[in-house]
């Protein structure tokens, strides 16, 4: 049986391709897992892979992160300055200035960081907004 342009065969029913993840795709996954305030599911469904599989993978030991290399809470919890502006629907502006990001996140969200920032601290800020 051949499939069409779509990837599905041609009597109509899709096939499902078995997702493999290299050893290094799965500790960073697990890793993702001990960030505070995110839960198994949620990484689950930002890998679209099943929660199973990643409890599966944390029991392993090849794979479970190692309590001692992630921070304690109180060095890796940051706050970022936020301001809250009304938005104008006027023509979008070009960047102002050099260190300018604005980012559109699904369902409208926009996020807009100018000057210097902490990347990682910027990660976790988009990472819970998302999930």
């Amino acid at each position: 049986m051949s499939t069409n342009d779509s990837g599905h065969y041609g009597d109509g029913v899709a096939r499902r391709t078995k997702r493999l993840w290299t050893d290094e795709e799965k500790r960073s996954i697990c890793f993702q897992t001990t960030a505070p305030g995110v839960s198994v599911a949620q990484v689950a469904r930002r890998y679209a892979v099943n929660a199973n599989l990643i409890f599966k993978w944390l029991r392993d030991p090849r794979f479970a992160p190692d309590p001692a290399s992630s921070p304690p809470p109180s060095e890796e919890a940051r706050f970022l300055p936020v301001e809250i502006v009304a938005e104008t629907r006027s023509a979008p502006t070009a960047p102002t200035a050099e260190n300018h990001i604005e980012i559109e996140l699904a369902g409208g969200h926009r996020i807009r960081i100018c000057g210097s920032y902490d990347p990682e601290a910027l990660v976790r800020l988009i990472r819970g907004l998302t999930v």
